[in-house]
């Protein structure tokens, strides 16, 4: 499975896209089955919510092949295949399961609030005042349907890939240090409803969040990062090269700009 030369304009573009029905309904099921059994017998503790929220729930199933077949199995790894190149793209030993409950009731949503990752929080691992780019894209998995607006859908700010692209090559990415930088980005959020099994591709230096959730219902997703085999060598040079890692999407551009002459 490949991605279409529209859909690589759109990711170049764009910073995104998104490939309806990218996972056979079997294996959402299966993933989901291992989710809620996680949920139905080791459960949480309130006080664990926040590292939960930031890193991952059912922390013991991440590894679990059901999961891990989301990306592995399904053709979700071709398609990275066509952007990242044929045998550049590592298998998944595990996936992040993200998780977003509803709010309170009647409660108003608030914006979505964007930021970039590998920014330590002291919730996500990494402290406060430390940066790293440790992946190449997100691939994001829709195991059930959020249909609008407001149901923690993943968000993006498109077009804010190539924006921190110029201020990292005006500022440095040692900003970075500092936290997430205030700049003006050039659209407003995405929030991406879908079905399951969507798959939503994005690329590392873009601004995202799980929107706030007003729905009834719990979204379910698992967040696969994405590495280049050479991602560790490339480092920290990506942020200010946004396209050193992507061939697949070098290659489309490339033919498009020798065509125009």
């Amino acid at each position: 499975m490949e991605l279409t030369v529209k859909q690589k304009k759109q990711f170049h573009d764009d910073g995104y896209v998104v490939i309806p029905g990218a996972i056979p309904q079997i294996m959402v099921d299966a993933a989901m089955q291992v989710i809620n059994h996680s949920l139905g017998t080791e459960g949480m503790n309130k006080e664990d919510l926040p590292t939960l929220r930031s890193q991952s729930y059912c922390k013991e199933a991440r590894s679990h092949s059901a999961i891990t077949d989301l990306f592995n199995v399904s053709p979700v790894r071709s398609l990275l295949e066509s952007m990242l190149g044929e045998g550049n793209v590592n298998h998944a030993g595990g996936g992040q399961i993200g998780l977003r409950f509803p709010g309170p009731v009647y409660a108003d949503a608030r914006e979505p609030r964007g930021h970039l990752d590998g920014l330590g929080s002291g919730l996500n691992g990494m402290e406060k005042g430390v940066y790293s780019r440790g992946f190449t894209g997100l691939a994001v998995c829709y195991l059930n349907d959020v249909p609008k607006p407001y149901s923690g859908n993943f968000t993006v700010w498109p077009k804010s890939h190539r924006a921190f692209q110029d201020y990292f090559i005006e500022h440095g990415h040692e900003v970075l240090a500092n936290g997430m930088p205030q700049i003006d980005l050039p659209e407003p959020p995405v929030m991406i409803t879908g079905k399951p099994g969507d798959v939503v591709i994005a690329h590392h230096q873009i601004v995202h969040c799980a929107a706030p959730n007003s729905s009834p219902n719990i979204r379910y997703g698992v967040i696969f990062r994405i590495r280049h085999k050479d991602c560790g060598e490339v480092g920290l040079d990506a942020y200010k090269d946004i396209w050193r890692e992507w061939p697949g999407i070098r290659a489309v551009m490339e033919e498009q700009q020798a065509a125009a002459g």
